[in-house]
This record gives structure tokens, sequence and C-alpha cells, in this order.
């Protein structure tokens, strides 16, 4: 079953989220702490964790600082950042921090479950149709390896990062509501926040575009949302 690490430092949180996603299966370690869990993370044995639900407020090394931390490692690794409150600078910070997604404390346990598994199919090795493959000035998107190369230097994007680009670029010129992207990406067909999908835009914009203030990649349509260029 899927391996979770849980990152909350209120034990009776940490206690109950932990007996909720045993009960729906997954393998989960805990941390109390961010030092802790980066602890985790480095020992020998850290490949067996495959999704990270981390707490923003958390003593000494906050949340941002983590996920940062965790993103500097490894690119793959889903993370689901928890917010005690739905306040918008913490919620786009950690999103700018590399966060997946993001649920607002308290969350139920069918909402958490379903983030979870929605995280855990952006991660698995699929995409959309193989249409738009080949070179996008100096871009070449290979769908079949799930790589992106510019100018022959390899640019690794986290999970959602890379079904976001595959999914914009299988319809070039095509735009994209912020709502269409959620639920083909993200699969939140259950509630819509086009912070998500912006967070993620500009990460990927971050890496792919020469000058990201002026993208020639992913491109805004004002008013309406995102399209694949390039221009």
């Amino acid at each position: 079953m899927p391996h979770v690490l849980l990152i909350e430092d209120d034990a009776s949180v940490r206690d109950g989220m932990e007996l909720v996603l045993r009960r729906h299966g997954y393998d989960v370690d805990t941390a109390a702490t961010g030092e802790e869990a980066l602890a985790l993370l480095g020992a020998p044995d850290a490949a067996k964790v495959e999704l990270a639900v981390l707490d923003l407020m958390l003593p000494g090394m906050d949340g941002f600082e983590v996920c940062r931390r965790i993103r500097a490692r490894t690119t793959t690794l889903p993370i689901i950042m928890l917010t005690a409150r739905g306040d918008d600078h913490d919620i786009v910070t950690g999103l700018e921090a590399g966060a997946d997604d993001y649920v607002v404390k308290p969350v139920t346990a069918p909402v958490l479950e379903a983030r979870i598994r929605a995280a855990l199919r952006r991660a698995e090795p699929s995409g959309p149709a193989r249409t738009g493959d080949g070179e996008h000035a100096g871009l070449v998107i290979d769908r079949a390896g799930l790589t992106v190369t510019k100018q022959g230097v390899v640019i690794p994007l986290p999970p959602t990062e890379l079904r976001l680009l595959l999914e914009l670029s299988a319809s070039p010129g095509r735009v994209f509501s912020r709502e269409q992207l959620l639920a083909s990406v993200w699969d939140h067909t259950f509630l819509g926040d086009s912070r998500l999908v912006d967070a993620a835009v500009g990460r990927l914009r971050a890496k792919l575009e020469d000058v990201p203030a002026k993208p020639r990649y992913v491109q805004t349509v004002r008013g309406f949302g995102y399209r694949f260029g390039p221009l």
C-alpha cells in the first residue's frame, strides 16, 4: 500500500490522521518536527515514502522551509501541505515553495484521503494522449519518456508541473481555463482553487522560460486561462 510521511507537531491531530490513513490502508511514518522529517527522508529506506503530508506551522524549522528542502532533494515526491487557516499568503507561499496541493485544517477524512489519492495518481508514470510531441522553439517534450529538455539540458519537473505541461502542450494554441486544468491535472472536481494552477504555472515558467515575466511557452490569456505557445 502507499507509504505516507505525516509531518504534524500536534500529537492529537497527528495520531488522529495517522489512524484515519491506516484505516484506509496506508503505511504511515510520522514526524513532529521538520528536522525529524528531513532525517527520515535522508535515511537509507527513505525511498519507500511515496507522499508527504506537511503541516506549515511547525516548531523550529517551519513547513515552508521543510518543503523547500524536500524539493531541493527530490522533484518527484508529492507534497500536500496542511494549513490551519485559509490565509492566502500562507497558501501561496507554500505552493511557491513546491507543494502540490493543500488542505485547510480541520480536514475531514474523506477530503484528505481524496487529495492523497489524487496526488498519488499525478505521480504515476502516465500522462495525456501522446500528441504534441516534438520540439517547440528549443523545448523538447518526450511524452513517452516523460522527459523535458531545453537546448539539450534536461529540466527535472515534479509530477504536477510535468502533468500541467503535458496537458497544455497536448493541444498547442488551445486556451485552457483554470477550472479545466484543475479537473484534468489535479482531479479537483470537488473543489476549485485557481491558486493551485497559478502557482504551478509560476514554478513551471521559472524553469522553462528565459524571462519568466515574458513567457514564450506557457502564456496567459487574460480573463480566460493559459495556453501553450511558443511565441
